[in-house]
């Protein structure tokens, strides 16, 4: 943790950290009640455990997990994000016959038209879905929801732990804090090309993501004629 604690140590890089952290966090899907919840896949499995816990409180009816592999995501989850997803949801109470897995999605964009066409498929057609996501990735979620599938009302939550908590329950700073700088990009990039819809970024913003590049957070930064992600 010691790369962590000496950024948080520069008050100018803790601040544009929480900045950023504080800018993706939407959670206005924590309190509403929608159609459906839609885990989106990844390394980090509080997604799935978030997404049981608004089951159970009745937030939605009906649940998906979507999600193939990433290149970081293979030893952990080898049969596949959405898989084992669903099978900790299982685990965690919520029944077998409300819990859809679509396995294929590589990327976000995959990972909303991909629900979008299972869900109909099934005969299902959603007014109001919420997005499970991790907490830096409500933001982007919800763009590219706007944007690929416009007809649905779009709310998200994440894990409820603080961005101290966060890192510690991933257990690499460094990579929290690459992804954190990775999505604001994407936030700008997504949308020039189409993958996404707009979303404001504040002068605070902009500040913060331009000191965490200075200091070398570039790891998830967007290349030059690179695919989505």
């Amino acid at each position: 943790m010691t790369r962590h604690r000496d950024a948080l140590d520069d008050p100018a890089t803790a601040e544009a950290v929480h900045t950023l952290w504080d800018y993706h966090r939407l959670d206005d899907g924590t309190d509403t009640i929608t159609d459906v919840g839609i885990g989106l896949g990844s390394h980090d499995l509080s997604v799935a455990t978030t997404t049981a816990e608004l089951y159970h409180r009745g937030r939605f009816p009906l649940i998906v997990f979507t999600g193939a592999n990433a290149p970081t995501t293979v030893d952990r989850f080898p049969r596949g994000e959405a898989v084992h997803y669903r099978d900790h949801a299982l685990a965690l109470g919520v029944p077998d016959n409300v819990v859809l897995v679509e396995p294929t999605a590589t990327n976000t964009g995959e990972n909303i038209t991909r629900t979008r066409d299972l869900l109909a498929a099934g005969g299902h057609s959603p007014h109001a879905v919420t997005l499970i996501t991790r907490p830096y990735q409500q933001r982007r979620a919800r763009a590219t929801c706007r944007q690929l599938w416009a007809d649905v009302e779009v709310v998200t939550a994440a894990s409820p732990l603080s961005l101290h908590e966060y890192v510690e329950s991933i257990g690499d700073p460094h990579r929290v804090i690459t992804m954190l700088v990775g999505d604001t990009h994407r936030i700008q990039v997504y949308a020039d090309r189409g993958y996404a819809a707009p979303e404001p970024i504040p002068t605070t913003v902009q500040a913060a993501f331009d000191h965490l590049v200075q200091q070398g957070y570039t790891d998830r930064l967007v290349p030059n004629g690179s695919s989505r992600v």
